[in-house]
Parts: C-alpha cells; structure tokens; sequence
C-alpha cells in the first residue's frame, strides 16, 4: 500500500494578522507623512533660493566680530551656566520625592503612585519655552525665570528615570533590611541607594548637560543668558556678533559634553 506524502510546511516569520496588522501599520504612517505634507503648504519659491539665502547670511557674518565677546557675551554666557546649574539642582531637590512616590515599591499605594506620576507627565509634557513664558509673565524677565523654566522643565525627566531605578532595585537586601526590623529611612540610606546611586548621578549629569543646551535659548522670550543677546543681535541684524554668540554657544555645548563625560569616568 503506498504511503501518501505530505507536503513540507512552510515556514512564515508572521501569521496572517500580524502581516496584516503591519500593512495597516505601514499604510497609516504614509498616510500621515501624506496629510502632512498637503497640509503644511511648502512655498517651493523659498526653497528654490535657500543655498543663496544660506551663503549670503554667511557673508554677513563675516568677518566675526571677537571683540564683541569680552563687552556683551561672556556674561550672558557666564549666566547661561548658572541658569542650567541652578535649574538642575533645584529639579533634583524637587524630583527626588515625586520620584518615590511613584516608585510603588517604595510606596505601595496606587492613587499616590498615579498622583505622582501625572506630576511627572505634565512637566515633561510642556516644553522649556512654554514654562519660560509662564514664569517671565510671573516674575518678570530675568534670570530667575529662566532657572524656574528649566528646574520644572526637568523633574519629570528626573523624577521619571530616579523613580524606575528605584522600582529595578534588588529586592534582597531590602528583604534582609525589614526582616531585621529596620526603619524605613534605613532602609532607604542602605538598601535602595546603593543600588541606585550610579543611575542618580549618571540623570543628574545627563540632564545638566541638556539644560545647559535648552538655557541657551530661553533667552529668546525673556527668560536670561545668552538668548537674550541672540535675540537682540538678531533684531539689529548684527550678523557678525550672532556669529560670535552662536560659536561660544557652540564651544560651550561641546566643552559641557566633555566634563560630563570625565566626571562619569571618574564618579561612576
């Protein structure tokens, strides 16, 4: 009696929904870039002449005008660093706390965990220039505007990355902690920091170093450094002093992105 020979199955990476699930995926995201780009009525006229814009702007803006620097810039740079210094100290102060609070094994307590979290979702939710403006039509133009801006713009950063490092922490030695009888400010200074301690200073570094980019333009609405310079040199089309304020912006960003990088070596 012949046997009968069953054909060999074929080997598919995705079943039938998934292809299908993809395609519609595929298909929604070549919709939007196609409504987006009928909607937001690009002038071609002003692309036509972009690279004539662009090496005329350059023109203007040489020769640079280095004297500039000592009289106009350096200060507002020098205020620029202590925005983003400030800022930052003044987020940790703040975050640390939201951020236990939203850690659930730290506080087991779901309407706090929730209540913290959304404080950590509506300040990441509102951009730096946003929270510049409300504090510039609160206190003023200044400085003090700017260092506000900056520490609410950065608690939900913080407090988001400090509060999912405290929820990965090892359970063992907490364990071991409460078994002894351990109080729960010990067994915070003892259990969870060690462990979290890399990952504290490691967001804290990090997000000074982007604070130190995100003060650079805060000035643009008032809010101190050297924005404010930029934003006046614009307005009076001195070319040759935006072009020193943006190359000191520039040495400024790429010198805070080596101190942060030895200090890590060195800390972490």
């Amino acid at each position: 009696m012949a046997t009968q020979t069953l054909p060999a199955p074929v080997w598919r990476r995705f079943t039938l929904a998934q292809r299908l699930t993809r395609f519609l995926v595929y298909l929604a995201i070549v919709a939007a870039i196609v409504w987006s780009l009928r909607t937001i009525e690009v002038i071609p006229e002003f692309l036509y002449d972009a690279p004539e814009q662009v090496a005329d702007l350059f023109t203007r803006m040489w020769p640079v005008d280095w004297a500039h620097y000592p009289t106009s810039v350096h200060d507002a740079l020098m205020e620029t660093i202590h925005i983003a210094s400030l800022g930052t100290l003044l987020a940790l102060v703040l975050a640390l706390p939201v951020g236990i609070l939203a850690a659930h094994n730290l506080v087991p307590f779901a309407p706090i965990n929730w209540v913290a979290k959304l404080i950590l979702v509506s300040s990441r939710s509102v951009n730096s220039l946003v929270w510049a403006l409300l504090f510039v039509g609160i206190f003023g133009p200044g400085a003090l505007a700017g260092t506000l801006a900056i520490a609410f713009r950065s608690i939900g950063f913080v407090g988001k990355l400090f509060g999912e490092a405290l929820e990965e922490a090892q359970p063992g030695p907490i364990e071991a902690l409460t078994a002894a009888g351990a109080p729960w400010m010990s067994r915070m200074t003892y259990g969870f920091w060690p462990q979290v301690r890399p990952a504290f200073w490691s967001i804290a570094l990090f997000r000074w170093d982007i604070n130190v980019r995100e003060s650079a333009v805060l000035g643009l609405v008032g809010a101190g450094g050297i924005g404010m310079a930029l934003d006046s040199a614009l307005n009076l089309f001195q070319w040759d002093r935006v072009a020193v304020i943006l190359l000191a912006i520039v040495a400024v960003v790429v010198i805070a992105e080596i101190v942060v990088t030895q200090v890590r070596k060195r800390v972490l």
